[in-house]
């Protein structure tokens, strides 16, 4: 997406574009014949971005890369340069594949925990009865050490031939099976999605529109899944939260430049 602005955060590029913006260029990138790959980045992933170069390499392959997390968004303000909006995987699985369902477009489902990936098909379709679930593919724990699992899922990524992939393994997983699939279809259009199909078909509840809103929503994660969340949220988000505030703030005051990294 050449033509959007570009807003960067501690050296990162984020395409300053919204939701309805993001899935109007997915599809009328299909509609030319060209693929490609959306990646939603939140605190975390952006933390990663500054501090790891094998990151930083993994997300150049991204065609379009917008800021999911409304930390990014209020960085983003306060250094001067604001992006739109949030534009969150979590509801990119919901407008993409409507208006997958105006245009005649495929959706294929990838991933998800247990029976998410078929309960959010059948909550998909029966939303938007014209959606086409072109096929989906669960794969069991450690796939991706096992050639015979990942050439299944290959050869059913191949019969299906879908125009979008919704990916939920969650990061960095989801981003690096991306990077080595797309290769093979490359008129389609790629999504990580982490653990969506769950908030889709209601195994995990999503917090209410307040507290994304307020940009609250990881303290709700956190107490589904402490255990899980409290180190990314508590010990590494929060004080990297604290630097990207700080480091947006000198710039907007001229006392330090924007970071040269790539990404």
């Amino acid at each position: 997406m050449n033509q959007a602005p570009i807003v960067k955060l501690m050296g990162v590029s984020l395409h300053a574009v919204t939701q309805m913006q993001c899935v109007a260029h997915v599809m009328d990138e299909l509609d030319a014949g060209r693929g490609g790959w959306v990646i939603t980045p939140n605190l975390d992933h952006l933390r990663r971005l500054v501090k790891d170069e094998a990151t930083r390499k993994l997300y150049r392959g991204a065609s379009l890369m917008v800021a999911d997390g409304m930390p990014l968004v209020w960085a983003s303000r306060l250094q001067g340069t604001p992006l739109p909006e949030r534009v969150a995987g979590s509801d990119l699985i919901w407008s993409l594949p409507e208006e997958a369902a105006k245009r005649g477009r495929t959706l294929f489902l990838l991933g998800g925990a247990e029976d998410s990936a078929s309960q959010a098909a059948q909550v998909l379709t029966q939303r938007w009865p014209a959606l086409r679930i072109a096929g989906m593919h669960v794969p069991p724990l450690g796939f991706e050490n096992s050639p015979e699992e990942m050439e299944r899922m290959r050869q059913a990524l191949r019969e299906a031939k879908p125009d979008i992939v919704l990916v939920a393994l969650g990061s960095p997983k989801q981003e690096r099976l991306i990077a080595e699939l797309m290769p093979m279809l490359p008129g389609t259009w790629w999504l990580g999605i982490g653990i969506s199909f769950s908030f889709v078909c209601g195994q995990v509840k999503r917090a209410p529109k307040w507290v994304q809103k307020l940009g609250l929503e990881w303290v709700h994660r956190l107490a589904q899944e402490p255990r899980r969340l409290a180190r990314r949220y508590l010990l590494e988000g929060l004080p990297f939260a604290a630097a990207l505030m700080s480091h947006a703030a000198a710039i907007r005051l001229g006392l330090a430049r924007e970071r040269r990294i790539t990404a």
